[in-house]
């Protein structure tokens, strides 16, 4: 298939990061978070490969991406934790999808709907430690909990899961993650006194998964680290945790031009050629999720050298300065890939636009090719 910009994704590497990430842990289950399509890497095929690697719960933030799994044949546990009061409760509690509840008026939606199709429905409850956006507080828990045990012996849900968010995970050393620990224990232990049966407790992102042991409980999610991405500088490289780069992006050389010295190049003239060259043209733009912020700073691999961008990014192209290498049109050049194979990073180019790894890959849109290899199924 002929493509204007293709995101490769390594199924093996994933995998491979599964099975790193799962002996991390000394037996702890494993959910790997797919949300956002998988990171952009692909929801569907991700989430397969994530199980077949022996992940024991598939996490998405958004209800339609849990349905979209069960409508793509994945199996296992899947968690949706955020939700509306009038979210698609019933179609997730139908195709055995569990839900995160984080405020009674959720848990009211969520009740209903379990008794629309005669089904229970399994939920997640969801504290907020200290992040201060999604989750019920510790002073609101006990009204939750009045309100859940209710529904649970009516027979419309069963909790079966505790879950928070950190705030500084990604910095190791900071005192919020001692007080936020102490928070989710309290938590645990008010829903255990209240008799819940929680099968699960999950604390632990991808941070916290490679650098804080203390929290795992006995569930870890991690998301960004399962794509081989560092998720953050304090934590470590990839590199250094074993994990494998599982998207490379990549572009064909769509024109290739001579120019004098002095030439001003894409919008606004933001570069300017230093001697007699030849620009190459890259159809790949912010359109395509290459950061606009990355103009004059985006690296790119080229002819077997880094250059970076010379000029805006554009909505749909870029261009490069290729002086005198040996360069052909048709020829790919990758954004971004495998260090290892002397391709700049995810992290390189989150640098270059000023913004976290997780946005880089997450913004890669849907007229990007994505082309699955290493697929083991």
């Amino acid at each position: 298939m002929s493509a204007h910009v293709t995101a490769r994704i390594d199924l093996g590497a994933l995998a491979h990061n599964v099975r790193v990430l799962k002996a991390r842990t000394d037996g702890r289950k494993l959910m790997v978070v797919v949300k956002a399509d998988a990171y952009g890497h692909g929801l569907v095929k991700c989430g397969q490969a994530a199980v077949n690697a022996g992940a024991d719960y598939l996490g998405v933030a958004l209800l339609e991406e849990a349905v979209a799994l069960r409508e793509g044949n994945v199996p296992g546990p899947i968690l949706a934790w955020l939700n509306t009061p009038n979210d698609r409760f019933a179609e997730c509690i139908a195709r055995d999808i569990d839900l995160g509840v984080n405020s009674v008026a959720t848990l009211k939606g969520i009740s209903n709907a379990a008794y629309s199709v005669d089904r229970i429905a399994r939920v997640h409850v969801k504290v907020d430690t200290g992040l201060n956006r999604n989750g019920v507080t510790l002073a609101d828990l006990p009204e939750l909990i009045l309100a859940l045990s209710k529904a649970e012996a009516e027979g419309t849900i069963k909790v079966v899961g505790v879950m928070s968010h950190f705030a500084y995970a990604d910095e190791p050393s900071n005192s919020t993650i001692a007080d936020q620990i102490a928070e989710f224990k309290t938590a645990v232990d008010l829903l255990e006194a209240a008799n819940f049966e929680l099968e699960v407790k999950h604390l632990a992102n991808s941070a916290a998964t490679l650098a804080l042991p203390e929290t795992y409980f006995n569930m870890v999610r991690p998301g960004v680290a399962a794509y081989g991405v560092s998720p953050g500088e304090e934590v470590g490289a990839a590199t250094d945790f074993d994990l494998k780069p599982v998207m490379t992006l990549c572009a064909p050389i769509a024109l290739l031009k001579k120019v004098p010295a002095g030439t001003g190049v894409s919008y606004a003239h933001q570069y300017h050629t230093t001697a007699d060259t030849t620009l190459a043209l890259i159809p790949a733009g912010y359109a395509d999720g290459v950061p606009r912020s990355a103009t004059n700073n985006g690296p790119v691999l080229v002819g077997g050298e880094i250059r970076k961008v010379a000029g805006r990014v554009c909505m749909d192209q870029f261009v490069l300065d290729v002086g005198d290498l040996d360069v052909q049109l048709g020829d790919e050049v990758v954004l971004f890939g495998d260090p290892e194979r002397g391709e700049p990073s995810v992290e390189d180019w989150a640098v270059a636009a000023g913004t976290i790894s997780y946005e880089i890959i997450t913004r890669i849109g849907p007229r990007v090719h994505r082309e699955f290899i290493n697929n083991s199924w």
